[in-house]
Parts: C-alpha cells; structure tokens; sequence
C-alpha cells in the first residue's frame, strides 16, 4: 500500500479576479501553489507528487523548483473542469499506481494545510474501506436565498446545521475506486467525495480546522498569509 499525492491546478481561479491563474498569486513571497506543495512533499510516506497543469500552461516554467525533482512531477494534461483534471490525472499516473494505492486530491488553492492535519488524514483513513476527507463541521447558521428581486437578495429560510460539513482536502481514495467514481459522475462533481457518494460509499468525515482555508477571494489572500506566518513561527 503506498501514497500519492494529486494537485489539480489547471483552473483560471476567475472569481480572483486577478490577472494570473490564482495558483501563481503570490503567497508571503512564493507563488500559492508552492505552500500547497511543500507540505505534501516533506510528508515522508507520500511517495511523490504529482501537479496536473493545464496543456497550455505557461507560467510553471517561470519558477525555480530545485530541489523538489526527485518528489514531484508535473502533469501537462489538466482538463476544463476540477473533475476532468482529476480523472485526466489519475489515468497518466495508472501506469505507477496500483489500484489499491491511495491518492491524495489537494486544492493548489488551500495553502495553509498543517502538518498534523495531513498526518491525522493519513493515520485515520489509511485502513478504512472507503476513503476519507479532512472536514469541518458547520459552525454558523446557513440561509437558504429566494430568487433575486428588485430590492435584493433575501433570505428565504433557514437551513438546520445538525450533521453538516464543509469539505476540505486532501481527499483521500483508492486509485481505482476513485478513477471509477469519477468516470461514472461526468465533469460537474465539485469535489472528489461526491463522485465516490454517487457509488453508494459514504467516505470518513476527518475533522480539520479553519486554518486549511481555501483561497476563493482576493481578501482570502491576506488570511492565508497571517495563517502561514503563525503556522512557520
């Protein structure tokens, strides 16, 4: 039984709003990108890592990453939604991988993963049938929007949080199972752990913390960074 790592990064990050893809913005001096690599890299049972990158990509090479040959390699076969990357990913990496071999989806975008998080994940989920995800439960009260009028966005009612969780990565699945999952849901899965639902397997909910955020808006940017300094303190 061994394990990979899989960062899909061949988005836009649109909603950024920036003038680069979101996984190149820099991050307390490195791109974004980097701070999700280095801790999956200094994990010493994760076999290597590997970055699905768009075909056309052109900023990758604009970096220096020496000293991370020997533990990543990059994926020039990324597709047009987080779904197609993944599964494109997984097929390149068929040929390494074995099917019960555990693959490790990450968010180039979540750049403030801790250590202990990562190893938790790993300690837990590594003998469970399934698979897992790190995850935290809901802690504020959820609204649920009526449609749009002229006076603006209303609350429309209020959804009970009991039993709700936010997903986070890595999300952790068999090789297999994962690859099977994904072909079978199309390209509209959001996260990893709802084509492995739409199986009928229920993943293990790993509970994590506010501190792995995902990077969406340009004010996220500056939290990741205070997160960073207190994480490398």
């Amino acid at each position: 039984m061994r394990f990979y790592a899989l960062i899909p990064a061949a988005g836009s990050g649109s909603r950024m709003g920036g003038a680069i893809e979101k996984q190149y913005m820099d991050l307390n001096s490195v791109p974004m990108i980097a701070h999700a690599m280095m801790v999956l890299a200094r994990e010493p049972r994760i076999e290597k890592l590997f970055v699905v990158l768009s075909p056309t990509d052109k900023r990758w090479n604009n970096y220096e990453w020496q000293g991370w040959e020997e533990r990543i390699e990059v994926l020039r076969c990324g597709g047009a939604t987080r779904a197609e990357t993944v599964l494109n990913g997984l097929d390149a990496i068929a040929k390494v991988c074995d099917a019960d071999d555990w693959v490790l989806v990450h968010d180039a975008a979540r750049p403030c993963l801790p250590d202990e998080l990562l190893g938790k994940l790993l300690d837990e989920v590594a003998e469970d049938p399934v698979g897992g995800l790190l995850a935290m439960p809901v802690a504020d009260t959820l609204k649920r929007a009526a449609a749009d009028t002229a006076s603006g966005i209303r609350a429309e009612a209020t959804v009970p949080r009991a039993g709700l969780w936010q997903a986070q990565t890595p999300q952790m699945f068999r090789h297999s199972t994962l690859t099977e999952a994904l072909r079978a849901a199309g390209s509209d899965m959001t996260d990893e752990a709802s084509a492995i639902e739409r199986l009928g397997l229920q993943p293990r909910l790993i509970e994590s913390d506010s501190r792995n955020l995902k990077v969406t808006y340009p004010q996220d940017l500056e939290l990741a960074g205070l997160i960073l300094g207190k994480l490398n303190e």
